[in-house]
């Protein structure tokens, strides 16, 4: 049986009554590429954004988004909810290649909010203000045994804003 070793870069760890979020990176995602599905025969729609570049770096991790490695393909509910999968490959400054899939939720504060985004990401219309959307994830990473493989032992969540020209996320370690 293969031991697991910890190999995690935290100092702080959470309490069952003090969890602790540290700040891994920030992504920023370039998507110029978006296809629509709509409707489905079981209702709401299907989006697709692939992923065609970008860039990472916190503390932690610095490098690139690997284009045409993939994109999210999220799922928007009768509701108005997108219900986020995505999935894409990044690359670390050092080479080591990883890969992140998001799972999350996209949802407006406001009741017009979905319509005016579907229309800012889709059609070009006017931005968006982050105060107006929720746009969170649950993030898991594959990558090979070694320096990084801490990201295949943690809990992480995503914080997510909408760029015109893509998406930034800001990615947090449950420690």
């Amino acid at each position: 049986m293969t031991q697991v070793y910890d190999t995690t870069p935290f100092t702080d760890f959470s309490t069952i009554d003090n969890p602790r979020l540290e700040m891994v990176m920030e992504v920023r995602l370039d998507f110029p590429e978006t296809y629509t599905m709509a409707p489905l025969p079981g209702g709401g729609m299907r989006t697709a954004v692939m992923v065609q570049g970008g860039t990472f770096e916190g503390p932690l991790l610095k490098g690139k988004a690997v284009a045409g490695s993939g994109g999210d393909y999220a799922y928007w509910r009768g509701d108005g909810v997108a219900c986020l999968d995505a999935r894409y490959l990044l690359q670390e400054d050092d080479g080591t290649t990883m890969m992140l899939q998001n799972r999350g939720f996209l949802w407006g504060r406001q009741p017009d909010t979905m319509d005016r985004i579907r229309e800012w990401a889709f059609n070009g219309g006017p931005p968006v203000p982050h105060e107006e959307y929720y746009l969170r994830s649950q993030t898991t990473f594959e990558c090979v045994a070694g320096k990084h493989d801490w990201l295949t032992k943690h809990v992480f969540i995503g914080v997510g804003e909408r760029r015109t020209e893509g998406n930034r996320l800001r990615y947090f370690a449950l420690t």
